[in-house]
């Protein structure tokens, strides 16, 4: 890179600051500790630099994708899950379940499985998704999304689920779960929904394929056959997973 791009580069990144600071309307975007913790920093940035004339942002980012009063899973799809290959990994999935004919609970399970990971938090993915879905989907289908977590790394000759080779190359050839993991694979095996979450594995597409294209609108009458969409809008139907939805949605409220 010659020193004029990286200037232009500079220079561009500098307008976009303006930009956004604009748009903000001079509000402190703070950042929470967790997210300064995955850059290595355990630290509350520049939450703490409010004052006369500096004020945290609160409400609506004018920076994200503007959502309905009352958002619907749907909303959340399109306006706050990575878009591209994430977005495409769960439609592949649900495509792929559905096209092996599976329950419609189980195709919305591996259309949701990593909604975590596109939407919210990697870690403990499996725990956070079912704990995100619980109030709106049955029993089964958030059990079968946790424990997707711990079965993943665990082969399954019956169903011809192998270890993934992608997870070769992601972790290692040495890598072992951690206890925890082990000790969830066990007690899922003995679980009378272990063939669920399995066939989450099963069906999910460990390696996305970039010349398929799935539209969510060809799961929409499944989502609204098994998906319980509160008629106040998820964040806002004060259930145990509310402040989950209203994170998602509003990720930098200064509290």
């Amino acid at each position: 890179m010659t020193a004029q791009s990286a200037s232009t580069m500079n220079e561009r990144a500098d307008a976009l600051e303006l930009e956004q600071m604009k748009a903000l309307d001079e509000r402190i975007v703070a950042k929470s500790v967790l997210y300064n913790a995955a850059n290595g920093e355990i630290t509350m940035g520049n939450a703490t630099s409010y004052g006369p004339g500096r004020h945290l942002l609160m409400g609506e980012d004018p920076r994200l994708p503007k959502m309905p009063e009352k958002p619907t899973l749907t909303d959340f799809f399109r306006c706050r899950l990575v878009q591209g290959r994430g977005y495409q990994h769960l439609l592949q999935s649900a495509n792929l379940a559905q096209k092996n004919g599976l329950p419609e609970k189980l195709v919305l399970a591996c259309l949701l499985h990593d909604i975590a990971v596109v939407g919210f938090i990697r870690s403990d993915h499996g725990y956070w998704g079912a704990q995100l879905l619980e109030p709106y989907v049955d029993e089964e289908t958030s059990w079968a999304i946790r424990m997707h977590q711990a079965l993943r790394f665990y082969p399954d000759e019956s169903v011809g689920y192998g270890y993934p080779e992608t997870y070769v190359r992601m972790f290692g050839e040495d890598y072992k779960p951690d206890a925890y993991i082990e000790a969830e694979y066990q007690r899922a095996r003995k679980h009378k929904w272990y063939m669920s979450a399995r066939m989450i594995c099963v069906n999910d597409l460990y390696s996305f394929d970039p010349n398929v294209t799935v539209s969510l609108e060809q799961f929409e009458d499944i989502i609204g056959r098994h998906f319980r969409q509160p008629k106040e809008g998820l964040g806002n139907d004060n259930t145990p997973a509310s402040h989950m939805w209203r994170t998602m949605r509003r990720p930098c409220n200064g509290l």
